[in-house]
């Protein structure tokens, strides 16, 4: 383990899937965030399993509150008391009815109720979209305002609401597209009284042609360098920033000179802002690598890849 990663082709969590034999692991990237004074918006990462997982089980502290299909990774819970902190974890099952092991504990607390509160936020303004690759749309907006506070941003794809932000938020990024594909999609802000604000302008993406896996789905800021441990060894040094899409991302795939040579995967929470990893290179001097990686989106599809750096051995 090295700064909070877990080596998967070393112990065994590798997101590719299994022989079938096993049931599905636990979701990864749990969050929870309050949508009002009465509901939490949680959301997970796509589980990968062989066979496919079938759906997801969603739980208030003991109590399972909701069976969800498996293409969602996504809920409102609901009738929740205010000003009440609650605790939420997340099980897949897979087709055949096998359920694996629950997701890390997230906590989240509904805000105050706001007493005789009838008057809903502005509409968002100013909302843009434009293709971050083939596979996914970059959306912002600008703030609503409410006589008490927005809570939360509700993000549609058409007439069916696809995610939920912060209320402090006012940009995400919408992965899991299909290339050469018309998208519209709204925001709508809503405040602690469950108060809705009318549309924003929607706003219209076509996503281009091409296989690419999206631009703006790839690390940023990557950089790689070499290091020469006490016996002898070469390792190499890779720092990178995550790519801002909705959700947690808690894999990444390394590629070195052109072949894919591990997965990392987040043990624990994933670090804000830059990430670091380390790994064995050999003991030759004066040998050249070209190195990238990618991460994992949290609908379960691989992003971009990030710039390619070279790195040589006792440069």
């Amino acid at each position: 383990m090295l700064c909070g990663l877990a080596l998967a082709v070393s112990c065994g969590c590798s997101a590719g899937g299994g022989d079938g034999e096993r049931p599905p692991g636990a979701p990864t990237g749990v969050s929870a965030r309050a949508g009002s004074a009465t509901s939490v918006h949680v959301m997970w990462n796509a589980v990968a399993a062989d066979p496919p997982v079938d759906g997801y089980e969603v739980y208030r502290g003991t109590a399972k509150v909701a069976d969800v299909p498996g293409s969602a990774h996504m809920l409102d819970v609901v009738r929740l008391a205010p000003a009440t902190s609650y605790v939420f974890t997340v099980r897949a099952r897979d087709g055949e009815g096998r359920l694996g092991p629950p997701s890390r504990r997230v906590r989240a607390t509904t805000p105050a109720a706001a007493p005789a509160d009838a008057s809903a936020p502005t509409r968002p303004g100013r909302v843009t979209g434009r293709a971050a690759g083939s596979r996914a749309v970059q959306l912002s907006w600008s703030a609503s305002t409410d006589d008490r506070k927005v809570v939360s941003y509700d993000v549609y794809q058409g007439g069916a609401r696809i995610h939920s932000v912060g209320g402090g938020q006012t940009a995400t990024v919408v992965t899991g597209l299909r290339p050469g594909t018309a998208y519209a999609f709204a925001v709508r802000a809503r405040d602690a009284a469950d108060n809705i604000s009318p549309a924003g302008p929607a706003v219209r993406v076509t996503t281009p042609a091409g296989a690419d896996e999206g631009a703006g789905t790839a690390p940023s800021g990557f950089r790689a360098g070499a290091h020469r441990a006490a016996d002898g060894a070469y390792y190499i040094d890779l720092s990178w920033v995550a790519p801002p899409v909705d959700g947690v991302v808690t894999e990444y795939g390394i590629q070195l000179d052109g072949s894919t040579v591990t997965s990392l995967v987040w043990g624990g929470t994933p670090p804000r802002g830059r990430a670091t990893y380390s790994f064995f290179l050999g003991r030759e001097k004066g040998v050249a690598h070209r190195v990238r990686l990618r991460a994992r989106l949290p609908d379960g599809t691989w992003g971009a890849y990030s710039a390619e750096r070279t790195v040589t051995t006792g440069a």
